[in-house]
C-alpha cells in the first residue's frame, strides 16, 4: 500500500511503544494496587472503558484547536465507515460512560488504562503510556477539589516521594474567562513579533494555550502578561479561596501559580498540577488535573460538574527511581521441584503446592539433574524439592535450602506443603 511501510526482519514493536517484562511488570502491578486501596477508601470505583471511542467524542470534549486533537490523536475509519479514534487522555471516556448510562450523582471512579497519542517519543512519555485517573461528577463543592487532590497527594506521597511541588491555579468559568481571553489575546497580538513561529504568525482559538508553550520566546512574553488570577469573578474568588483554605487545613504545601491553564478546553476553576524536582527534564509533570463543570454538557449530557486527575505510570516510576524509593521486588518462589523420575513427581508436587497457596514451578523436557539444579537457583526459588530414584522408591523428598546455606533433609511425601510453608520466606 502507499505511504505504508513493511518491516522487515525480526518483529519488533512499534516507535513509540515499550513491552513491559517481568519483574518490572511486577513493580507496575504493585504501583496499580497501592493506587486501588488508596482511591477505594476515598469512595472510587472502578470504571473500565473501552481503548477506542468515536473520535467525536475527542473532538467535542478535548477541543478541536488542541495538539491532542490536532497533531496527535489517532484517529481512523474502520471497516463500518465510522469514524473512531484510539484513547488518547481519560477524562473524556469517563465522561461519555456517565453520560450515557446516567449513573446516581455523585458519581466517584478511578481508571487504569493505555493512552495513546503520535508525539514525539521521549523519557516516560511513549507513544503508549498508561494512565491512573479519577473523576467525581456531580458535585460543585470546593471541597471536593481538596478531596481530589488530597488523594493525589496521598498516594504520591504513600510511595516514597517528597521532591515535588504542587501548582494550582484557577481558570475562572463563562463569567469571567472570557473577558479575560480578550484582554489576553490583545496583549498577545503587540507582543505577537516576540512569540515563537508557531504562536506568532495565529494567535490560537484560545491564546490561553499559549502559557503552555514551553519555548523560551514565548515564556518571556507571557511572563508579563495579564493573569487570569486577578480578574476571577465573586463566585470563582470564593471557590479558589475555599480550595486553598482547605489544603492548608490538610498540611499541604501549595504553590500559587497564575500560568497554571491546563491544556484542554474543558477545564474551569480549579487546576493544579504535581510536579517532580528530580526529574531532569521540561516535561516533569507526574499528576496533572482539575475542574471541568462544562464537559458533560459538552457531550450531550445535562449539565454536571466535574473535577479529577491523571498521572502517568512510566513517568511515575522514573520520579521514584530518581528519589530511589518504592523499589518492589517480585515475591520469590518457594519452592522449585527437581524431578529426575520422568516428571511424574514434579507433576503432582507443583500442582500440590500452588493448591496450597505456595509459588512452585518445576522443570520439563526430563532435564538431567545438573541442568534442573541450575534452573532451580535461577528462578530464585527459597527452596529445591529433589525427588530421583530413590526418594520415589521411599515415598520421600530431599529439601534443599538454595538461599540460606542451611542443611539439606529428606522428609516424607506427605509431609512437604507443611515443611515448605515453614521454610519459605515469610510474605
Amino acid at each position: 500500500m502507499p505511504g505504508v511501510t513493511e518491516e522487515r526482519g525480526p518483529a519488533r514493536a512499534p516507535t513509540g511503544t515499550k513491552d513491559i517484562l517481568w519483574p518490572d511488570s511486577w513493580r507496575f502491578e504493585s504501583l496499580v494496587e497501592r493506587f486501588r486501596e488508596v482511591v477505594e477508601q476515598a469512595g472510587y470505583g472502578l470504571l473500565q472503558s473501552p481503548v477506542f471511542e468515536y473520535a467525536s467524542v475527542f473532538r467535542r470534549g478535548i477541543g478541536e484547536e488542541t495538539d491532542v486533537v490536532g497533531k496527535e490523536m489517532y484517529e481512523f475509519a474502520d471497516r463500518d465507515g465510522q469514524t473512531l479514534a484510539l484513547r488518547p487522555e481519560g477524562t473524556a471516556s469517563v465522561v461519555r460512560a456517565f453520560v450515557q448510562h446516567h449513573p446516581l450523582v455523585p458519581w466517584k471512579a478511578w481508571y487504569m488504562a493505555p493512552m495513546l497519542r503520535h508525539e514525539r517519543p521521549q523519557a516516560a512519555r511513549l507513544r503508549q503510556h498508561h494512565q491512573l485517573g479519577i473523576e467525581a461528577l456531580g458535585v460543585a463543592d470546593a471541597d471536593l477539589d481538596v478531596e481530589v487532590i488530597w488523594v493525589a497527594h496521598r498516594f504520591l506521597t504513600g510511595l516514597g516521594l517528597a521532591r515535588f511541588d504542587l501548582h494550582v491555579g484557577s481558570m475562572g468559568d463563562d463569567v469571567c474567562r472570557p473577558g479575560y481571553v480578550e484582554a489576553l489575546r490583545a496583549y498577545l497580538f503587540e507582543h505577537r513579533s516576540e512569540l515563537c513561529d508557531e504562536h506568532g504568525a495565529q494567535l490560537p482559538k484560545n491564546p490561553m494555550r499559549v502559557f503552555d508553550c514551553k519555548r523560551p520566546e514565548c515564556r518571556a512574553v507571557t511572563e508579563h502578561a495579564p493573569h487570569l488570577l486577578d480578574r476571577l469573578c465573586g463566585p470563582c474568588t470564593d471557590h479558589f479561596a475555599r480550595v486553598r483554605q482547605g489544603l492548608e487545613a490538610l498540611g499541604i504545601r501549595v504553590l500559587l501559580d497564575p500560568r497554571l491553564v491546563r491544556g484542554f478546553d474543558y477545564y474551569t476553576r480549579t487546576t493544579f498540577e504535581f510536579a517532580s524536582l528530580a526529574i531532569e527534564a521540561a516535561q516533569n509533570a507526574i499528576c496533572g488535573g482539575g475542574r471541568y463543570d462544562r464537559l458533560v454538557e459538552m457531550l450531550g449530557g445535562d449539565p454536571t460538574p466535574g473535577i479529577g486527575f491523571g498521572m502517568g505510570i512510566e513517568r511515575v516510576l522514573v520520579a521514584c527511581d530518581a528519589e530511589g524509593v518504592f523499589p518492589v521486588r517480585p515475591p520469590a518462589l518457594d519452592a522449585f521441584v527437581v524431578d529426575v523420575t520422568g516428571g511424574d513427581a514434579a507433576r503432582g508436587l507443583t500442582a500440590e503446592l500452588r493448591e496450597a497457596g505456595l509459588r512452585a514451578d518445576r522443570a520439563f523436557d526430563e532435564r538431567s539433574m545438573k541442568a534442573q539444579m541450575k534452573l532451580a537457583d535461577r528462578s530464585g526459588a527459597t527452596l529445591a524439592l529433589i525427588v530421583g530414584p530413590a526418594e520415589a522408591r521411599a515415598g520421600t523428598v530431599v529439601v534443599r535450602p538454595l538461599r540460606t546455606g542451611g542443611e539439606q533433609e529428606s522428609i516424607e511425601r506427605s509431609s512437604v506443603v507443611e515443611t515448605v510453608k515453614k521454610l519459605a520466606e515469610p510474605r
